[in-house]
């Protein structure tokens, strides 16, 4: 067999006036990501994550921030297709561990649903999903709350058959 694993990473700009897209859902929060797509910082870090351990191009050359076709998308769409990219390279999720750093709210009641959602886009087990949760104790951009980062790490497994 072989595996490969990969990490990711994203960060946002929160604002208010937007929604806070985070795992799939939109979290009732006075501020929200900002970005080309629904700024979704948890998929954009798994899908760059899936990209490097299948060895494809990352999610800036893939979808481009500067292309009106991904203008205010949903970033659950990029992810099934990345899921069909590396799908054609013969991969598949073995398990997703990732973590996301947000002063407030507290996403603590947010997690299983967010899970379930990545799960059923990805076409995986919720158990396959590992979502967690930090602050920096009021330090930097994310204690201020003027952003929001996430970072991801993924293993897949070389199809066989």
């Amino acid at each position: 067999m072989s595996f490969r694993v990969g990490i990711g990473y994203d960060v946002h700009k929160l604002q208010e006036g937007h929604d806070l897209c985070l795992g799939g859902i939109v979290i009732d929060h006075h501020k929200g990501t900002v970005g080309h797509s629904d700024a979704d910082v948890l998929i954009h870090a798994i899908i760059d994550a899936l990209l490097g351990a299948a060895g494809l191009p990352d999610i800036g050359t893939l979808f481009p921030d500067n292309d009106d076709e991904y203008k205010d998308i949903d970033s659950k769409v990029l992810l099934r297709k990345t899921i069909d990219l590396i799908g054609k390279e013969g991969y598949s999720i073995v398990n997703i561990d990732s973590i996301v750093c947000l002063q407030s709210p507290k996403i603590k009641n947010y997690k299983k649903k967010i899970k379930e959602v990545l799960a059923d886009q990805m076409g995986i087990e919720v158990n396959q999903v590992s979502v967690k949760a930090t602050t920096t104790e009021q330090l930097g951009f994310i204690g201020s709350e003027e952003g929001i980062s996430s970072r991801a790490v993924v293993l897949l497994v070389k199809n066989i058959f």
